[in-house]
């Protein structure tokens, strides 16, 4: 950064001294220390919102990401529908939205199903 040597530094502030003089050096001196203050607030506040601008940036970066994600979540695993406060969905009911139009068209699976609907299966009369 500043590359200041302590006999550089020694200089500085003899010529100081013999400039301004040892009876107004404190008064100097705190001008020079309310400037240095007032210089690094404005640093500090320029950083916190250059900070602010990147955190911005990542975050609305993220929440696309996380879109996305759930957008192709959402395609692999539709939503199921969901019954009424104290409807059930029937058994073999339609899972994805889909009517049924006729018996013929009903899913028939488990220990419900016709034995005339396996091939094969001996026919009771």
């Amino acid at each position: 950064m500043l590359d200041v040597a302590p006999t550089e530094l020694l200089l500085v502030a003899l010529v100081t001294l013999v400039v301004i003089g040892p009876k107004d050096l404190p008064r100097a001196m705190r001008f020079v220390g309310q400037w240095v203050a007032r210089a690094r607030g404005v640093a500090r506040h320029f950083r916190s919102g250059i900070d602010e601008m990147i955190r911005q940036a990542e975050l609305e970066e993220m929440e696309k990401k996380w879109k996305a994600e759930n957008e192709r979540i959402m395609r692999e695993h539709p939503p199921q529908p969901q019954p009424a406060d104290g409807e059930m969905l029937p058994l073999g009911a339609p899972q994805d939205g889909a009517e049924v139009t006729s018996p013929e068209d009903a899913p028939t699976t488990g220990p419900a199903a016709a034995p005339s609907d396996r091939p094969g299966a001996p026919q009771l009369p």
